[in-house]
């Protein structure tokens, strides 16, 4: 049995939990679910609430770009490329009204190589998120 490789992007954002970015066994790499949040502030990119709680700001698309950007530091801090996922699980916590911006951003990241992929609405994230990809990839 091949041995795991714990593996931590310094780049990424900070986990919300007690999990590593990703892990390696062999030749395949599982990223654990990355979210949209900005590695720098930890912010939550196109969301924007008042003192109050309430939303001023909501931009999906931002999030969905932001998301694609963390999960591609992940790659790269395991040895990876964007064209070597195989896998992706999406979650949206609102199906209905994302879906549709989702898909088309995805087709723009996903020209050549097209991954394997799962789209599950869900109730919520632990985090403010719209969005969560988990994903697998070969790392050559």
């Amino acid at each position: 049995m091949s041995k795991s490789k714990k593996i931590e992007a310094s780049n990424a954002p900070k986990p919300v939990g007690a999990y590593p970015h990703a892990r390696k066994v062999g030749n395949l790499l599982f990223l654990s679910g990355i979210g949209p949040r900005d590695p720098e502030t930890d912010g939550v990119p196109g969301l924007v609430q008042s003192k109050s709680g309430t939303y001023e700001a909501f931009d999906f698309e931002a999030q969905c770009h932001s998301v694609f950007q963390n999960v591609r530091t992940v790659l790269e801090a395991s040895g990876a490329k964007w064209e070597n996922l195989v896998d992706v699980t999406v979650f949206l916590t609102d199906m209905k009204r994302d879906f549709q911006t989702y898909n088309r951003v995805y087709a723009e990241y996903f020209k050549d190589t097209m991954p394997c992929r799962t789209t599950v609405g869900i109730d919520a994230l632990p985090t403010e998120i719209a969005i969560e990809l988990k994903c697998i990839a070969v790392v050559e």
